[in-house]
């Protein structure tokens, strides 16, 4: 049952994706007009990231899937240790039929400090490939018995749905043993925002090397960049929001991995993190008022922030064409909402090799034939 109901409406551009509900909200109901503009422009796929406030992973999933004809859906990601892996293999199997095969199952590590403070383990690359694998097991409609593991133990397991699915599995990746991780073990990879072309095409390398390494064709994985895109169009201050309070946040909760993955100088991150007004703040920095994100713009290099896309359309779409040019497959435009991409899309329809993308299948974990 790999696609129940048959085939579906291709979008315009299977090369794009967004992030749903990007950032806070207070109102997940505004994901069904976000969805009913990324369909009506040509976008690809959703990615729908997990909060623990009103972003559940599986209701949002739901709505994207009853909602829409032609985008692909994503969870990007949920923790592989929040739920049952049964309760997931479920979630995900109700996903892929109500869908009829547009969706994928995004896991990824998430942040120590907050499992410290929920009583929950942390999370290992082997725990991941362990989940991974009781996913498909319980997919293909086989039953798990006697499992110790990293997973989890479990005397046994077997989801009651009829039928075999091929549920793609997408892997969130930062460092370097996650992005081998997903080389070996995931179906597609999903990059992080504000990496510089070198780092994205390093990562690239990475994946496909893992990949080929355990005897996998290395273009079968699908690797989706992530690019935070503000154009000139969205005001001064949301753009602070967006490039400089998002950037921080990250460096918030895993500044060091990323400024290590670009080559960044730490000590920049040193001074952000000891800086009084940081401190003083308890709570995610996209969230915070301006004049503090006016500060902190003034403690990141510009060419921190660089690793974006920013300015007009056609700039934006210019740096598009960056991702595709130091080798991801896709790209996930992150930050914004389709309203504000718009014309960014239609810049890009300009330039984009239609050829190139033309197999591109609309699921977001599957690669190109």
């Amino acid at each position: 049952m790999n696609t129940p109901g048959g085939s579906t409406p291709e979008p315009d551009c299977p090369e794009l994706g967004f992030y749903g509900l990007a950032g806070h909200t207070d109102d997940p109901r505004a994901l069904l007009d976000e969805i009913a503009v990324a369909e009506e422009i040509g976008l690809g796929s959703v990615f729908l990231s997990e909060r623990f406030d009103t972003k559940d992973a599986a209701a949002l999933a739901g709505a994207a899937a009853a909602t829409s004809r032609t985008l692909g859906i994503g969870t990007a990601a949920t923790n592989p240790h929040t739920r049952h892996p049964l309760v997931t293999a479920t979630m995900a199997t109700t996903l892929h039929r109500m869908s009829r095969g547009r969706y994928a199952l995004g896991l990824g590590r998430g942040f120590d400090v907050l499992f410290d403070l929920m009583g929950l383990p942390r999370v290992t690359s082997a725990r991941l490939e362990d989940t991974a694998e009781l996913l498909r097991t319980l997919w293909r409609g086989d039953a798990v018995a006697d499992h110790h593991g990293p997973a989890g133990e479990f005397p046994y397991l077997r989801r009651t749905a009829e039928g075999a699915d091929r549920i793609p599995i997408l892997m969130v990746a930062l460092g370097e043993r996650t992005l081998e991780l997903a080389g070996r073990v995931a179906d597609a990879v999903v990059l992080h925002t504000f990496f510089t072309d070198d780092t994205l095409a390093r990562a690239v390398r990475t994946v496909r090397r893992a990949a080929e390494q355990v005897g996998r064709d290395p273009r079968s994985v699908r690797i989706w960049s992530v690019l935070a895109t503000v154009d000139e169009s969205i005001p001064e201050d949301m753009r602070l929001r967006k490039l400089t309070g998002r950037l921080a946040t990250y460096l918030q909760g895993y500044g060091d991995v990323l400024v290590r993955t670009n080559g960044w100088d730490r000590e920049v991150l040193n001074r952000f993190r000891d800086d009084a007004e940081v401190q003083a703040n308890s709570g995610p920095i996209d969230a915070a008022p301006t004049d503090l994100l006016v500060h902190i713009r003034s403690l990141l290099p510009d060419e921190w922030l660089a690793a974006s896309a920013t300015g007009s359309a056609r700039q934006c779409a210019a740096r598009i064409a960056d991702q595709f040019d130091a080798g991801a497959d896709s790209v996930i435009l992150h930050g914004a909402t389709p309203t504000e991409l718009a014309p960014i899309v239609a810049a890009w329809r300009n330039v984009r090799d239609a050829e190139r993308f033309a197999s591109l299948p609309a699921n977001p974990g599957r690669s190109a034939p």
